[in-house]
């Protein structure tokens, strides 16, 4: 008989990607370099990470804009997002309906030389990233613009031998790297550890970002 081996204290990560990303995504980009350009007008006043330079972080009301390529990403995000709300806590549809979802929901422009420091995010329970255009990817240098999440079992390494060193995933002591494409989202839980890595490409790379919370209204 096989050894039963379960996946105690999981961390639910989703992704997904927009069917039509080719057409929306410069769309978006577009729009969104617009308002870099206009400086302090679209910029976040009292961003809670120092902002490095070459990273551009907006304010935190993106998906409120009426433009039709935001509020069409605005629906995918919010239809993935729920998708796994509903799977995760086996909620029926009736109690989709009462749900409430609230967010704050920003865009980041990088350039060469921009990251953004390991954090997490509070008073949310999830979170999620959209890539509108990766940037390149320099042959020298595969790390650049790594979207990273940190392994949260803090104590999984606190002693290693041969019996431990090369646990397979799941179960193993390291990292976990997204490298974009663009049309990409990632939803995790906000509580997880993460960072963008130095990006080094000559161009922009541009995701969109969200933080969650949610209601359930009185039936």
């Amino acid at each position: 008989m096989p050894l039963e081996i379960s996946s105690m204290f999981a961390v639910p990560m989703a992704q997904d990607t927009h069917p039509d990303a080719g057409r929306l995504n410069p769309q978006i980009k577009s729009l969104l370099l617009a308002r870099e350009a206009e400086g302090t007008r679209y910029a976040n006043p009292n961003p809670s990470l120092k902002q490095h330079p070459g990273v551009f972080e907006s304010d935190f009301n993106l998906f409120a804009w009426p433009e039709t390529c935001i509020q069409q990403l605005r629906h995918f995000c919010w239809t993935a997002l729920g998708r796994l709300v509903q799977d995760l806590n086996r909620y029926s549809a009736e109690e989709m309906q009462r749900l409430q979802i609230f967010s704050h929901t920003w865009f980041h422009v990088t350039r060469h030389g921009g990251f953004t420091i390991m954090h997490t995010h509070p008073m949310a329970s999830w979170s999620g990233v959209y890539c509108v255009d990766p940037g390149e990817t320099p042959d020298d240098r595969p790390e650049s613009g790594v979207l990273r999440f940190h392994n949260p079992h803090h104590y999984s390494n606190y002693f290693t031998d041969a019996g431990n060193t090369r646990l397979r995933a799941p179960y193993h002591h390291g990292t976990w790297s997204i490298r974009f494409k663009a049309g990409q989202l990632v939803l995790f839980p906000s509580w997880v550890q993460h960072e963008v890595m130095p990006f080094y490409g000559r161009d922009e790379r541009i995701t969109i970002a969200f933080n969650c919370w949610f209601g359930m209204r009185d039936g």
